[in-house]
């Protein structure tokens, strides 16, 4: 690599609003330094500001930080003493207010303190880089760029970097670098004009939905209950998300569209509808004053209804013949249904559809550098499934294109500019091809980054239309699992099932890889093409025995999950699990097994077993008592309490991070920022082992249980819960059997066991409680619902 080695070894934020701050907090989360400026306060502690927005981080939901110990990395600082600091910043990111003139004031302010390698970032959401630019003094220019962080910052996989004229080349690379393995981005990298990207689009999709449903009557509930989860789109959908956005928010941006885009056809589209003006005026900010587009009056939602300029009953569903045409999987018969039909919600559908596709083929020149930009700034900045261009191609490009047209031509479309011209060439297929997408600009396809950063992505997202053929090559295959090589000796096993659930083809399938890798290769890894890790085991696939009390076939099932377990721990090759999104039950119990766990930042974990009644039987339990006598100082009591209630309340880690805290994932384990890099890691951690002499972990002969008068001592307080009503009668009575086995069962405190010990008692708690009643209506609840019961 000939690039110098670009080291962060601290950041500085300039604002601590509700961006800089959740900014400073996913960078603490990625254990960079991080100092968080703001304004001196006028009294008291000077550093009062930030210190309020540092605290502020700890109450909100869902969590910018991984963890709660990391807020104390965050520096508080104010302007007018710390700005010395600045010089041992290797990046600074200002996100104070959108005003111009203010962060023209801090440019002047803070350049002269700038390290001289100091990258210099803003984190505008819409104003021109290059205007910025020019408030900075010359030498900081070529280290200058636009870094747009999209809200929450920790969740939001999008980062916009925005290059001014003078920026300079391999900054830009070293900062597109960091944000890509270090903070987990996904990154693209936009041209100067309003809003960038993302914004762009996505804030005209919303303001096209807006004036469609006005057009077509429809109401709001109703916009939202078709826009979201039924178009691949977050559930908050069109409405909810101005809400959660924040309507003063959401207006500003479009102010910023209405002052800089003139000359856009669609300018008179760029204003905030009269209703939403009311509401600004009157305090209704959406999600952050309890009060917007919606408001909750109790139990019952309320949704506003601008014709009478007030709140009605809010709850009411899209027409179920518009949601059978939804349902409809073949994109070019979905599409033609939708236009065809005289249904007012199916033309609001394709009138949305239609406007966004318009603007985007009309735009696509002078906003993104290619089209593939445009769909990953879509997808990852605004939560769609599929970005607008996959979208289109998908349905058929010409046949859309030409519905476009016509709808152009009859005066139909929201402008009525013309489509350009490379959209209506006759042999056009689509934007996205094996060898790249299209640059309307330059009218050629251009291929993906070749930045070094990105040969970690062993499979990086795609967009339609890119080669997307398995990975690999395929060394074992059942009906559950498929096992494959990238060359490198490690085998890889991906699950075939829904969730990734662990059924009987799961377990087969994962034994005879291990015999596989142990015969022939360096390593084994369980990775998933995507998320979720697991959901745990598949009670579906029990449902067939368990109709008809075949017990016995269940106890077999059980003990061969414990087998596997246990072999994913001692097998002659080192194991990995890549973790990301939700590792469940079996899932997690899988995890806890392996040598190592690499973990996505993104992975939610759990032995959630009590919500369908049961407790962990696939060695959870074991793993939990086993850890806490070598843990314990003397006492295995007080160093099993903590592990118990995990198990009992069936705690989520909501973070890899709080997954090491809670202990089902090791403190040596590793976490990763950017599950695309997840492969790549865990193959390296399974090699290094390899590498340096592998051999499988002694068996642990025996270690002591804390025993009966454990047990007893944790069912104490077992009882005053349930006589506090904090806990129900069957929930008493997991809860004990879970003690019961955690503690080693019927024996004296001290006594040393074995593992196969603990699996047994674990096994028989299972199968006893798998014919309890209650459990199998919590079973039931959970197959048909998807929810948890608590009976």
């Amino acid at each position: 690599m000939s690039h110098t080695k670009f080291i962060v070894r601290k950041v500085a934020v300039l604002g601590a609003g509700v961006m800089g701050a959740q900014i400073a907090a996913h960078l603490v989360n990625a254990k960079v330094p991080t100092v968080l400026f703001d304004l001196p306060a006028k009294e008291g502690n000077k550093n009062a500001i930030a210190l309020k927005a540092i605290d502020g981080l700890k109450k909100l939901k869902p969590s910018p930080l991984a963890s709660q110990d990391v807020a104390q990395y965050i520096q508080p600082a104010n302007y007018d003493d710390h700005l010395s600091l600045l010089k041992e910043c290797d990046l600074v990111i200002e996100a104070i207010a959108e005003r111009m003139d203010w962060k023209a004031d801090l440019y002047h302010k803070v350049a002269p303190y700038l390290g001289e390698h100091t990258i210099f970032a803003t984190n505008t959401s819409g104003l021109s880089i290059n205007a910025l630019a020019e408030s900075c003094p010359e030498d900081v220019r070529a280290r200058f760029c636009g870094v747009h962080f999209f809200n929450p910052p920790r969740y939001m996989h999008l980062v916009e970097i925005i290059p001014c004229v003078g920026s300079d080349a391999a900054m830009l690379d070293n900062l597109e670098r960091f944000l890509v393995t270090t903070l987990g981005k996904g990154v693209v990298r936009a041209k100067d004009t309003p809003n960038f990207v993302a914004n762009r689009i996505g804030v005209f999709s919303m303001l096209a939905t807006i004036a469609n449903a006005e057009k077509f009557g429809i109401r709001f509930d109703v916009v939202d209950d078709l826009t979201g989860p039924r178009l691949g789109r977050p559930k908050s959908a069109t409405f909810r998300t101005a809400d959660v956005v924040g309507l003063d928010t959401f207006a500003h941006v479009v102010k910023t569209m209405q002052d800089t885009l003139p000359n856009d056809p669609w300018h008179p589209l760029f204003k905030s509808p009269e209703w939403l003006q009311k509401l600004i005026a009157a305090g209704a900010l959406g999600a952050k004053t309890k009060t917007g587009i919606y408001k909750k009056d109790g139990k019952k939602m309320f949704v506003l209804d601008p014709v009478k300029g007030d709140y009605v009953g809010s709850g009411e569903k899209g027409d179920d013949a518009v949601k059978d045409i939804l349902k409809i999987a073949d994109p070019a018969q979905k599409f033609r249904k939708l236009r065809e039909s005289s249904h007012p919600q199916a033309q609001f559908l394709w009138a949305c559809f239609r406007d966004v596709f318009h603007y985007i083929g009309f735009h696509l020149g002078d906003i993104a550098n290619c089209a593939r930009d445009v769909d990953f700034a879509i997808r990852w900045g605004f939560g769609w499934n599929v970005g607008p261009f996959e979208t289109w191609q998908a349905a058929g490009w010409q046949q859309v294109a030409q519905w476009i047209d016509e709808d152009i031509k009859a005066g139909k479309a929201l402008a009525s500019a013309a489509l350009p011209a490379w959209v209506l060439e006759t042999d056009r297929a689509g934007v996205h091809f094996a060898n790249g997408s299209y640059d309307a600009a330059a009218a050629r396809l251009v291929g993906r980054s070749t930045l070094d950063v990105y040969q970690r992505q062993l499979a990086p997202a795609k967009v339609l239309g890119e080669v997307s053929a398995p990975l690999g090559e395929t060394v074992f295959e059942n009906d559950g699992v498929r096992a494959f090589t990238t060359g490198d000796e490690i085998l890889v096993v991906s699950f075939k099932s829904k969730a990734h659930a662990i059924g009987p083809d799961v377990i087969e399938g994962l034994n005879q890889a291990i015999d596989i890798a142990e015969a022939r290769f360096k390593g084994l890894v369980i990775w998933q093409t995507e998320e979720p890790f697991s959901v745990g085991a598949d009670l579906q696939s029990m449902l067939p025995a368990f109709m008809m009390g075949d017990w016995d076939s269940i106890n077999t099932m059980v003990s061969r999950f414990q087998a596997t377990s246990m072999r994913l721990r001692y097998s002659q090759i080192p194991t990995v699990a890549a973790t990301q999104g939700y590792a469940f039950g079996g899932g997690c119990e899988f995890a806890m097994h392996c040598d190592r766990v690499v973990a996505a930042l993104e992975s939610y974990v759990g032995l959630v077993e009590v919500g369908v009644g049961l407790l962990p039987g696939g060695g959870g339990c074991k793993e939990f008592a086993l850890r806490a006598s070598q843990e314990a100082k003397g006492d295995v009591l007080a160093a099993l309490k903590d592990y118990f209630m995990a198990i009992a309340t069936a705690k989520v880690a909501t973070s890899a991070v709080e997954a090491q805290e809670i202990g089902y994932f090791r403190k040596g384990d590793i976490v990763v920022f950017n599950a695309y890099e997840l492969l790549y890691v865990a193959k390296q951690q399974a090699l290094a082992m390899a590498e340096s002499g592998y051999r499988p972990p002694l068996k642990v002969k025996s270690f002591p249980v804390a025993g009966r008068s454990g047990a007893a001592s944790i069912k104490g307080q077992l009882v005053n819960m349930l006589e506090g009503h904090f806990i129900s009668e069957h929930d008493f009575t997991i809860a004990s059997l879970i003690a019961d086995v955690m503690t080693g069962g019927d024996v004296e405190p001290g006594t040393e066991v074995d593992e196969q010990w603990i699996l047994d008692l674990e096994r028989k708690a299972f199968m006893q409680l798998l014919k309890n009643s209650k459990t199998q209506d919590r079973i039931a609840n959970m197959l048909t619902t998807g929810k948890p019961l608590r009976n």
